[in-house]
This record gives C-alpha cells, sequence and structure tokens, in this order.
C-alpha cells in the first residue's frame, strides 16, 4: 500500500487537491502496481513564513511573490 505524503503551500483548491490526488494514484497504479484503493495520500498545507528556499522564508523571497498573491486569491 503506498502511501504518499504532499506539502504544499496553504491555498490549493479542493479541485486542485482532488485532480493532484487522482493523477498521482493513476501513475501508482500504473508504476507501482498498486490497487487505486490502496493508495493513501495525505496533503499538509504549510505557511508560506514556515517554509525556506534558499534561506529565505517564501513569503519573504521576491520571486515567489506571483506564486503567493495567486494562493492568498484562491
Amino acid at each position: 500500500m503506498p502511501n504518499i505524503t504532499v506539502e504544499l503551500l496553504a491555498g490549493r483548491s479542493v479541485e486542485q487537491r482532488r485532480a493532484f490526488a487522482r493523477a498521482v494514484t493513476d501513475n501508482a497504479v500504473e508504476i507501482l502496481g498498486a490497487r487505486a484503493q490502496d493508495v493513501r495520500m495525505v496533503f499538509t498545507e504549510i505557511t508560506p513564513d514556515v517554509v525556506a528556499n534558499g534561506g529565505v522564508l517564501a513569503s519573504e523571497d521576491a520571486s515567489r511573490a506571483g506564486v503567493i498573491a495567486a494562493l492568498d486569491k484562491g
């Protein structure tokens, strides 16, 4: 039984998480030979102030400002 943990910035819609879960499950079935009902996925949402890339908090990274703004509009 594949157990898949997905960490992503908060703000993704239910529809986005649903589509992602379906795509990953389909690939687990195809590649791993798992049964779809045995693929378990847990989404953990994180806020931009608790993750850093290259030593810079995502909430303070100018190069990520567009992504953060889009998630805030959700």
